[in-house]
């Protein structure tokens, strides 16, 4: 399976029908199901089994709250059920200091749940390897602090409840087991077992007397498995799949029928890394990929593992009349709690105007996934509260970040400036800046288009919410390990005056919507 070909021949043909949420709906309704799972960025997948239910952890890098959970009943149709940390710890740079730490962060975690606590192993880049804990995947969660980095570590329990580390990176691809004490707390030995060339994104199961350790092959895109009858080796190593056939990062979860299923993360363009699920068997105590009628790939479209189950989905529109942030949204970094606000104007989300020059350096820019293969965020805004220097507004996030701002200037005019930056390797530069539109009144909604199939973007504006202006030209959407942030392209609201005396945007909604097939809109 390739994703930009099964893009290509859905097209945007979802415009015509209408979801709660999100814009891709996995579920066709017939016992069937088509991959991505979710069309959107949940990458370094980790999926567990505990009873019926399906627990999936996936990387967030600097975004706050961090490390999603999502929760399923069916491996098909996912909520999310929270995050694993409110904040993140243990650096200033996750307060947006010192350029902030995009690309960066907390990512590649390992789950597992081990007589009636859950835990999550996760090596923030820089820092020691964690081991959190908690009753419920809901938490609430503490950790410890491991003496070393162990770069994607991957946890198991052998069937005794000894505990264990399975380690390496794909600079190099020594594999180390490490030993935990038994509380999980410290470790207590280190062996290498087994070397792969460039192996890293470990993850471990055992069945029937064999272990199987899965590695990501970022360099070939691949997924590899190395089987033995110990921990402490002999293994033995065999291709799996790679991201012509349907991904390279992932492993495999039991089903309570004593069945598995594959999960593997896939590269997708502009848009991340998705996460496809896969049916799989076994042939001499080896696990295949698909079915018998077509070995070594992802289908596009399969059975459903688990039958019965209705349709879910994380949300995406949300009006701000909660008294919490939905789970959907992620700040780009631990935010300024004192700038932002649900209960100062109830019904509406106040974000005031943090101290920045730029977007890239600018605390609580809030952010929530774009969707594929097309999707329409439409922002409703109230702008009397901007001042002088103001700029506000909504738009992209990521390695293209292009905003549509509400600027605010003196005698309290102000004009729409639409600005697309580029991140390069050495920080953010900007590309285009389109010249300013005047604005006046009250109430204005601002619309981001992602189209994931041209791999284009567009913004535009509207007075009343029916006739929209296009600012500027398309831009693209691109996405780049080595500059960004790491992630697909993202929705961003944001709030930022390069003086300290800014004013303050209210948000009253946000409304996130297929795609159509053509957009047509007046040019100023």
């Amino acid at each position: 399976m390739t994703i930009k070909s099964s893009i290509a021949l859905l097209g945007l043909s979802l415009a015509a029908t209408t979801l709660p949420a999100q814009v891709w709906r996995a579920d066709q309704g017939d016992g069937t199901y088509r991959n991505p799972v979710l069309f959107a960025d949940y990458p370094d997948p980790d999926i567990i089994r505990v009873g019926e239910d399906f627990y999936f952890i996936t990387t967030t890098f600097a975004n706050a709250p961090g490390m999603t959970i999502l929760h399923s009943k069916d491996l098909v149709n996912w909520q999310i059920a929270d995050h694993l940390m409110d904040r993140l710890e243990g650096n200033p740079r996750y307060d947006l200091s010192d350029g902030g730490d995009y690309r960066r962060g907390f990512f590649a975690a390992s789950m597992r749940y081990h007589k009636g606590t859950f835990y999550v192993a996760v090596s923030p880049i820089g820092l020691n390897t964690r081991i959190y804990r908690a009753n419920s995947p809901t938490g609430p969660w503490t950790y410890t602090e491991l003496d070393r980095h162990a770069f994607d570590p991957a946890l198991f329990f052998e069937d005794d409840g000894q505990a264990y580390l399975m380690t390496s990176i794909g600079t190099d691809g020594t594999v180390t087991l490490l030993t935990m004490n038994e509380d999980v707390t410290k470790i207590t030995a280190s062996k290498v077992v087994h070397y792969n060339k460039g192996a890293e994104g470990s993850k471990i199961i055992k069945r029937a007397g064999w272990y199987y350790l899965f590695n990501a092959l970022p360099s070939k895109l691949a997924l590899s498995v190395s089987r033995a009858r110990s921990l402490q080796g002999p293994w033995e190593t065999r291709p799996q799949i790679d991201d012509t056939s349907g991904g390279h990062q992932g492993a495999l979860v039991d089903l309570a029928n004593g069945q598995w299923a594959g999960f593997v993360m896939v590269d997708a363009g502009s848009i991340g890394r998705m996460t496809n699920i896969s049916p799989v068997y076994w042939q001499d105590d080896w696990p295949i990929w698909g079915t018998p009628d077509a070995p070594g790939r992802v289908p596009d479209r399969a059975p459903k593992p688990i039958m019965g189950h209705p349709f879910a989905e994380p949300p995406a529109s949300d009006d701000f009349s909660a008294s919490t942030l939905g789970l959907q949204w992620q700040w780009n970094h631990n935010p300024d709690d004192r700038r932002w606000s649900l209960r100062e104007r109830p019904g509406f989300l106040r974000l005031h105007a943090t101290q920045a020059d730029r977007l890239w350096t600018a605390r609580n820019t809030l952010t929530q996934k774009g969707q594929g293969p097309g999707s329409r965020a439409i922002v409703k805004v109230d702008m009397r509260g901007l001042r002088t220097g103001d700029v506000c507004g909504v738009g992209t996030f990521g390695k293209i970040s292009a905003q549509l701002s509400i600027v605010g200037s003196d005698k309290g005019r102000r004009a729409l400036t639409m600005m697309v930056t580029d991140s390069t390797e050495d920080g953010p530069r900007t590309e285009t800046r389109v010249a300013s539109v005047p604005v006046s009144g009250q109430t204005l909604w601002l619309r981001t288009d992602m189209d994931f199939v041209r791999d284009e973007g567009r913004v535009a504006y509207s007075r009343d919410g029916r006739k929209w202006t296009g600012v500027g030209d398309h831009f693209p959407l691109k996405f780049d390990w080595r500059t960004g942030t790491f992630q697909g392209q993202q929705f961003a609201l944001s709030c930022y005056n390069a003086r300290p005396d800014g004013g303050y945007i209210d948000i009253d909604s946000f409304t996130l919507s297929p795609l159509p097939e053509a957009v047509e809109e007046a040019r100023p």
